[in-house]
C-alpha cells in the first residue's frame, strides 16, 4: 500500500511540475483543427495519437524547462518555493521524464502518419529551444506562443498529412494570445530579470510599454480569429463566441496595471482558461449545429 502511495505522491509531483492543468491552453486550438481538418470528428486512432502526441510534447518541455531554468527558479524568490528547487524531484529524476515523454511523443507521431514522424524531431528541438531563448531575446514570448501554436498545425498534419493555411492561420491566433499573455506573466519579474541579466519584453522595455504590447498582440489575435470566420465560412455561434472572448481579453487588460499586478494568477491563467474553453464550445458548437 505504502508503495502505491509513493508512485501516487510522485505522479501528482511530476503532475505539478509541468502544470498539467494548463494543457488547456493548448488542447481546445488543436481540438478544433482536428475536427476542422476532418470536416467532423476524426477517428478514434487519430484522435486516441493525438492526444498523446501532444500530452507527451507539453509534458516534456515544461520539465525541460523546469531543468534549464533551475539555477534562477532557485534564485528567484517567487519560483524557489518550486518543486526543484525544493528537491521534491530530482534531476535525474525530471531527465528520465523527459526522455520517456519525447520517446511517447515520437512513437504517437509515428502512428498517425509519416509527414508527422518526419517532423517530430524538429518538434522537439522546437520545444526544447524555448527554454534558452530568455537568455539572449525580448522575443522569448514570441517564441513560446509559437512553440504552443504548433499543437494546432501539428493537429491538422495528423488528419492529412498534408501542409494548409487555415491551421497556421489558427497557430499564429495561439502565437500571439500566448505571447501577450506572457507578456503580462513576466510583468512580475521585471527586478529580478533585470538582475539576472534575463531578456523580456518588460524588463528591457518596462512594465507600461510592455502592457501596451500585449494589448496589441492581443488585438491582432481578435482579428486574425475574424479572418477564420471568413476562410471557413463560419456562422454566427463562431462570432458569439470571438465577441465573449474579446470581453474577457479586454478584462484581462484592465485588471493588470502597470500601478496595480496583484490579480496575477487570475489575468494571466484563470481568465485566459475561460477563453480556451469559450472557443472551442462556440466554434465547435457552430461547426456541429449551424
Amino acid at each position: 500500500m505504502q508503495s502505491i502511495q509513493r508512485v501516487v505522491a510522485k505522479v501528482r509531483l511530476f503532475g505539478e511540475l509541468v502544470m498539467f492543468s494548463h494543457t488547456l491552453f493548448s488542447l481546445p486550438f488543436a481540438l478544433i483543427s482536428l475536427i476542422w481538418a476532418a470536416g467532423g470528428i476524426p477517428s478514434g486512432r487519430v484522435m486516441l495519437w493525438s492526444l498523446i502526441a501532444l500530452v507527451a510534447a507539453r509534458n516534456g518541455a515544461n520539465a525541460f524547462n523546469r531543468i534549464v531554468d533551475l539555477p534562477y527558479d532557485a534564485a528567484n524568490p517567487r519560483t524557489a518555493e518550486r518543486h526543484m528547487p525544493r528537491k521534491l524531484l530530482l534531476p535525474r529524476e525530471v531527465y528520465g521524464f523527459v526522455i520517456g515523454n519525447f520517446v511517447l511523443f515520437i512513437i504517437a507521431a509515428g502512428m498517425l502518419n509519416p509527414l508527422c514522424l518526419a517532423l517530430s524531431p524538429v518538434a522537439i528541438l522546437l520545444v526544447c529551444s524555448y527554454s534558452y531563448t530568455k537568455r539572449f531575446t525580448w522575443l522569448c514570448h514570441l517564441f513560446l506562443g509559437f512553440t504552443i501554436a504548433s499543437a494546432p498545425v501539428g493537429a491538422w498534419f495528423a488528419v492529412t498529412g498534408t501542409v494548409a493555411f487555415t491551421p497556421f492561420v489558427l497557430g499564429t491566433v495561439v502565437m500571439l494570445w500566448i505571447a501577450g499573455f506572457d507578456i503580462i506573466y513576466a510583468t512580475q519579474d521585471v527586478e529580478f530579470d533585470r538582475k539576472a541579466r534575463l531578456w523580456s519584453v518588460p524588463s528591457i522595455f518596462g512594465v507600461e510599454r510592455a502592457l501596451r504590447w500585449a494589448k496589441g498582440l492581443h488585438g491582432i489575435m481578435v482579428m486574425l480569429l475574424m479572418l477564420l470566420f471568413f476562410i471557413e465560412g463560419l456562422g454566427w455561434l463562431y462570432v458569439i463566441g470571438i465577441v465573449l472572448a474579446a470581453v474577457l481579453l479586454a478584462a484581462e487588460h484592465q485588471i493588470v496595471k502597470p500601478s496595480s499586478r496583484k490579480r496575477m494568477k487570475l489575468a494571466s491563467y484563470n481568465l485566459n482558461q475561460v477563453i480556451s474553453m469559450i472557443i472551442v464550445v462556440f466554434t465547435l458548437a457552430d461547426f456541429f449545429l449551424l
